[in-house]
């Protein structure tokens, strides 16, 4: 592939792979503690982020002293969830600013402490608006994770690391996503009480202060705040001329790509448990079937983000993030088309996990499309801001087809792939680098 074809696949500030990728061994002690401190911000993040979807049905219904069928638990339950996404969106906008000024080892700490501290008050919720106002909190210092995850690993690590180590990163949430499974079948299997489940979500504590005391600034960030222009700083910059097109095409991709993902990932477990194959086995068996089906999408997805790491390196961001959001786009089309059994359902699921990979790449392409001083600013506003989209269509999906209609919310949701597909394809190519 030529160096020209490279290049025309690049986003503005992405700089080339070239060469072999460095071996491990060769970095130095700074960049593997970071690398370290990155992986494990993800991977409790995904812990903390679906103990939720695991017990939403059980624990609304609990909340609210109804059965589970009744039609309040889905309602309330997708509003919490709503709440949660829009706590992402603006958890990644506030944090973004802060980890540019305050720096990104400091504001990976406050991000971790955030989400930990409220997930497990989550478990002292008396009413379901408790419950939401505890997961909305929660949700910020996730959000803020990522975008400063993202920055601290993007500007430590060696340039042409970029694409594996999105996929990197993104397993991290994936081992997460599948520590909360397994709590999740213990808790099933145990019959306890859903609300104790959160208490888990407590242990990334424990990390912050290994990472306040180990993990340094990185060199790329102390030399910008030494020669920053502070009339370049904050949202407002985005918007700049010169700036404010990347920013709104990188904004729209991620606000209907993670729509039609998150309501995916939501309504499954209501999908999974209406299915005739499984709606009549017990209250246990169903919450044992949902975490299992749950870490079948994230075993899959540990594949698409390594699939997703290795088109980017072949054809570059642009046509990579298309093909993958494609992909996802006809795979839950056909999954929630028709009436397949459990079986079928299950490989659909599988495919459909691969496909999750696009999200990785978001991961290393969109921080360096931004200044450095504007890095975690950027990549939090673009991509979490998507989740205030991704709040209201978890909601509308829902309340959009009968509660007994799960699927056809899932299928109308796959529509938004549709012109995710064609704004990736339209990514600015890097005939011009973004500058500090």
């Amino acid at each position: 592939m030529s160096s020209e074809k490279e290049s025309a696949d690049a986003l503005p500030g992405q700089e080339q792979v070239t060469g072999p990728i460095s071996a491990w061994r060769s970095l130095d002690r700074n960049q593997k503690r970071s690398g370290i401190a990155g992986w494990l911000g993800w991977m409790f993040d995904g812990l903390d982020l679906h103990l939720y979807t695991l017990v939403a049905t059980p624990f609304v219904a609990t909340l609210l002293m109804v059965p589970e069928s009744h039609g309040d638990v889905g309602t309330k339950g997708s509003i919490i969830q709503a709440a949660f996404l829009a706590g992402w969106a603006l958890g990644g906008a506030f944090f973004g600013v802060i980890g540019d000024k305050l720096g990104r080892s400091r504001t990976l700490v406050l991000t971790i402490l955030c989400y930990s501290i409220f997930c497990g008050l989550s478990s002292l919720a008396q009413n379901w608006q408790q419950l939401m106002i505890c997961r909305f909190l929660s949700a910020l210092g996730i959000g803020g994770e990522w975008a400063v995850g993202a920055a601290l690993i993007s500007e430590t690590f060696p340039k042409n690391w970029r694409p594996w180590l999105a996929g990197v990163l993104q397993t991290g949430v994936n081992v997460g996503v599948l520590l909360a499974c397994g709590v999740g079948l213990i808790w099933a299997g145990m019959s306890l009480d859903p609300r104790w489940i959160f208490l888990v979500g407590t242990a990334p504590a424990l990390i912050t202060l290994w990472i306040r005391r180990a993990v340094p600034e990185p060199d790329e960030w102390h030399s910008a705040q030494q020669e920053k222009d502070r009339t370049h700083s904050g949202i407002r910059a985005l918007f700049a001329r010169g700036l404010r097109g990347t920013t709104w095409m990188a904004l729209l991709i991620c606000a209907m790509a993670l729509t039609a993902h998150w309501a995916f990932l939501f309504w499954q477990q209501k999908f999974v448990r209406t299915h005739s194959e499984i709606a009549v086995l017990s209250r246990d068996a169903q919450n044992a079937t949902v975490a299992w089906v749950l870490a079948l999408i994230m075993v899959s997805g540990i594949v698409g983000n390594f699939l997703a790491s290795w088109l980017a390196m072949r054809w570059g961001y642009a046509r990579a993030l298309a093909s993958m959001a494609a992909l996802y786009g006809v795979a839950m089309w056909t999954c929630f088309s028709f009436s397949w059994s459990f079986t079928a359902v299950l490989c659909w699921f599988a495919v459909i996990g691969v496909c999750q990979g696009l999200f990785g790449l978001f991961t290393m392409c969109l921080p360096p499309m931004f200044p450095t001083l504007l890095r975690t600013t950027g990549a939090g506003f673009c991509y979490n801001i998507g989740r205030l989209a991704a709040a209201g269509g978890t909601v509308f999906f829902g309340i959009f087809n009968s509660q007994s209609n799960f699927g056809g919310a899932l299928l109308y949701a796959s529509f938004l792939f549709i012109p995710t597909t064609y704004l990736c394809l339209r990514l600015p190519k890097a005939r011009v680098e973004v500058e500090v």
